[in-house]
């Protein structure tokens, strides 16, 4: 069994100048009297790195690892000369966010550090294989999840684990907010047969969990416990929180994840890929606006009732993607209370609805035997039972006792209470 630690805040003093004058910058918290979130990152920066001090370091990070000061934090890692940073990795999009969605970066020398990246998204079978090639002794994971089981950087992260525990190394996962719902998992549980990048293993579409939470549960369920676990807790961050109430900077994601506004309806709006609607990806709202040409008025007015939601008429013309350069008719999501808002329960009842008055436009599928609806949920039930004309209170029982399992399994992960810390 592996060292597992969890790494609680202790703030040490005589960080280098860079790094002190990073931490310095209060994003908008100001307005929560300075008591902004720290994540994992500002904690370790907060320790001049001590915690990894003297070792050969990986790092797998995006555009969203990012200080108060919006300074990433390879930057300040290898301009501060306390950190001997061997290799980058980046994941969907890549390091620097440049890919557009299902796209890595090829290797290249980053042009900031010269440092070399690597592609952690399309070449994981080369994983473990870089790390040793490498020489890394310690991986550290840093990237802002959405909190849904389809965003691929917690399986980029899960297979860089696997390859850590083959290897012998360190992971080291600097943690960061849920920016959505993080009081409880929601949705069905991935079946082990419908297994793919977008859901490699058997947790909720809506985990309710941060990625060092997360990494815990793949590391006590999954790996084993083989592999050497550290994460860096956040401070001051509770789980009921909304990501504007942390006074963290938004920073998109991925290309297609613009605002919290987007992250808190993806979990479910997410399942439109799997139909012939566009799902917004080429517009200023991904994700919000949801539509396909011949549909009108209709489908908005079918949708009254939903709890914490409101739907408006909506025309659009997607730059991209589905429909590129087609004017779409459909609707406009307006998420109206968060806390009353289930964005699963709400995509799957605006599908059943789409089906009745639109019928023309069903599921995209690869050939008849694999539709994508079925990986993103993880089971081919939903599907049939959409298709066999059930209401959305009938699909949503499908799932019940799974995610109770689920949530069961999930809670002895967890690293923060729902109150105040």
């Amino acid at each position: 069994m592996k060292r597992r630690t969890v790494i609680g805040g202790a703030v040490v003093s005589g960080a280098a100048a860079g790094v002190a004058a990073a931490l310095a910058t209060a994003a908008p918290a100001a307005a929560r009297g300075g008591r902004a979130v720290r994540t994992g990152v500002e904690v370790l920066a907060r320790s001049d790195f001590r915690e990894l001090a003297g070792q050969r370091v990986g790092v797998i990070s995006n555009p969203t690892g990012v200080l108060p000061d919006l300074s990433h934090e390879v930057d300040l890692m290898h301009g501060s000369g306390k950190v001997d940073i061997a290799a980058v990795f980046g994941p969907e999009h890549g390091f620097r966010g440049v890919s557009q969605a299902g796209e890595g970066e090829d290797f290249f020398l980053d042009a900031k550090t010269g440092l070399p990246v690597y592609n952690a998204y399309n070449d994981m079978d080369r994983m473990a294989e870089v790390f040793a090639e490498t020489g890394i002794e310690t991986v550290v994971f840093d990237i802002q999840d959405v909190g849904a089981r389809f965003y691929t950087y917690i399986w980029t992260m899960y297979l860089a684990m696997e390859a850590a525990g083959q290897l012998g190394l360190r992971f080291v996962v600097l943690d960061r907010p849920n920016p959505g719902s993080a009081l409880a998992a929601s949705g069905p549980v991935l079946h082990p047969e419908h297994a793919t990048f977008v859901g490699l293993k058997p947790i909720a579409q809506r985990h309710g969990m941060t990625v060092g939470e997360l990494a815990r549960l793949f590391n006590g369920e999954f790996l084993g416990g083989a592999v050497d676990l550290t994460v860096v807790k956040m401070e001051r961050w509770r789980r009921g929180m909304y990501f504007e109430e942390t006074g963290l900077p938004w920073v998109p994601p991925s290309p297609n994840m613009p605002t919290v506004a987007t992250a808190v309806a993806y979990p479910g709006t997410c399942l439109f890929e799997a139909t012939a609607l566009s799902e917004g990806r080429g517009t200023t709202k991904p994700f919000e606006f949801l539509g396909a040409p011949e549909i009108d008025h209709e489908w908005s007015e079918a949708l009254e009732g939903l709890p914490g939601a409101r739907f408006r008429e909506a025309y659009f013309t997607p730059t991209f993607s589905k429909w590129s350069g087609k004017v779409c008719g459909g609707v406009e999501l307006q998420v109206t209370r968060r806390d009353e808002f289930d964005p699963i329960r709400t995509a799957l009842a605006m599908i059943i609805a789409q089906r009745r008055v639109f019928p023309q436009y069903g599921w995209r599928s690869q050939d008849v035997t694999s539709f994508w609806l079925d990986k993103l949920t993880g089971n081919q039930a939903v599907r049939l039972a959409v298709e066999a004309g059930a209401d959305v209170d009938e699909v949503t029982a499908l799932w019940a006792d799974e995610l109770d399992a689920f949530s069961e399994q999930r809670e002895s992960y967890l690293l923060y209470r729902s109150t105040a810390q």
